[in-house]
């Protein structure tokens, strides 16, 4: 766990991250035909498929992310008592990064010991 966020902002991330990759193919394919002329086409066509079909991924990420968003529960944070939305029994404040759950079990563990479990539990699998 890397990246300490929601999954709602995860999921917000890699449209992002699409988007910018889709874009930068599609400039660096088109300069294609600058620098190396007639033959340049053949590169710009295949960067801007490319590009595009990461254009369209970006869109598929975002309408389901905007598609969870609307179906997560929404819940005043216990620190920063901000109105954030949750996906699944836990996750992170949208704002603090604190970690949420709905699940009475899992409600007195610490930050590290939620890790451990995380880490145990994929080198199980």
């Amino acid at each position: 766990m890397f990246f300490k966020s929601s999954k709602i902002n995860e999921f917000r991330l890699w449209g992002l991250l699409l988007t910018m990759f889709g874009m930068g193919l599609m400039v660096l394919g088109t300069a294609g035909i600058v620098f190396w002329g007639q033959s340049g086409k053949i590169i710009a066509g295949i960067g801007l498929a490319i590009g595009l079909i990461a254009m369209l991924a970006s869109l598929a990420v975002y309408f389901w992310a905007g598609m969870l968003s609307t179906s997560a529960v929404q819940l005043e944070c216990p620190e920063c008592h901000k109105l954030t939305k949750m996906l699944g029994k836990t996750d992170r404040c949208m704002f603090c990064k604190t970690i949420l759950t709905r699940d009475p079990e899992q409600a007195t563990i610490t930050a590290e010991e939620l890790e451990q479990q995380a880490a145990a539990s994929t080198m199980n699998e």
